[in-house]
């Protein structure tokens, strides 16, 4: 196991970050404007989400560059940035971390279809190790590789991620199927940790897509499937648009209320996801020191 994952899991339960997309919607963020682009004009409020969950229990933070690949930051005429999108978006969580928290990078899907041919495979790969590269060089302590519908994309990522030497998380979006228990192409949990594995994740979890739940079912399939650290983020329940806003109807008494039965599951890291915040975090570390 790799040694700084060993470390963090060797006293319990690792608490990480909530939401950092949201969050920033709550200081202004536009519908349709690029959460990564406040590293760059906004930097002190992105730097004041990532302190907040610091200040709130977070043991691991992530950077605020979930969409700074270079195939995504193309659609936005930003292909050009994603070196500096990546290197101040690590800069910026550490200095917020402070040393209190450790820093990994986030890296989303590309946005392109890999079965529809709209991107190859290599154009991916290299995507990757770009967003990768640039963040291992500004000293990011691992890398997540987060919110994947697509295993094989998942795969590409964390193939590219593991080149730069760091630790790698990879999670899986499961809210498919018949009982919300695969990815949207059909991947169970079991492939998922088998061929993630073998990709180079150190971790692997699932994140986004429902509440927690129904990550509770998913967490354990992932524990029975691998002896590796699994990494759990699941949303404040499902989005609903009311009155022209996304809101999570799940408060944090509620989230946390199921932490011991993940915990009971195999989550070795615990967290949230879309509609999260520090209030969420807090009840996590409350619900924890009572363990």
């Amino acid at each position: 196991m790799n040694s700084l994952i060993q470390q963090l899991i060797a006293t319990g339960p690792v608490i990480t970050d909530g939401a950092l997309g949201t969050e920033l919607q709550a200081r202004g963020l536009k519908p349709g404007e690029l959460p990564d682009l406040w590293n760059l004009t906004r930097p002190e409020l992105v730097k004041q989400v990532i302190h907040a969950y610091v200040e709130a229990g977070s043991q691991v933070v992530l950077t605020a560059t979930f969409r700074s690949n270079r195939i995504t930051l193309s659609q936005h005429g930003l292909a050009e940035k994603g070196a500096e999108l990546n290197r101040r978006g690590v800069e910026i969580a550490r200095c917020a971390a402070k040393g209190r928290a450790v820093v990994f990078g986030s890296m989303g899907p590309s946005g392109k279809l890999l079965f529809s041919g709209e991107v190859s495979s290599e154009e991916v790969s290299s995507a990757f190790f770009e967003q990768a590269n640039a963040m291992a060089e500004a000293g990011a302590d691992g890398i997540v590789v987060e919110t994947m519908s697509d295993l094989e994309e998942a795969k590409l990522a964390t193939e590219a991620a593991a080149r730069t030497g760091l630790p790698v998380v990879a999670c899986m979006v499961f809210d498919s199927g018949r009982n919300k228990d695969r990815t949207m192409m059909g991947n169970t949990p079991e492939e998922a940790a088998r061929e993630l594995a073998a990709a180079g994740a150190v971790v692997v979890g699932a994140n986004c897509g429902q509440g927690i739940t129904g990550y509770i079912p998913i967490c354990r399939r992932l524990r029975a499937a691998t002896d590796l650290p699994v990494w759990i983020k699941p949303n404040a329940g499902l989005p609903e648009l009311v009155d022209g806003r996304t809101i999570y109807r799940t408060n944090p008494v509620e989230f946390a209320a199921h932490v011991p039965a993940m915990v009971e599951g195999g989550a070795n890291f615990i967290g949230g996801c879309c509609g999260t915040n520090p209030d969420f975090i807090r009840a996590i570390a409350a619900i924890l020191r009572t363990r």
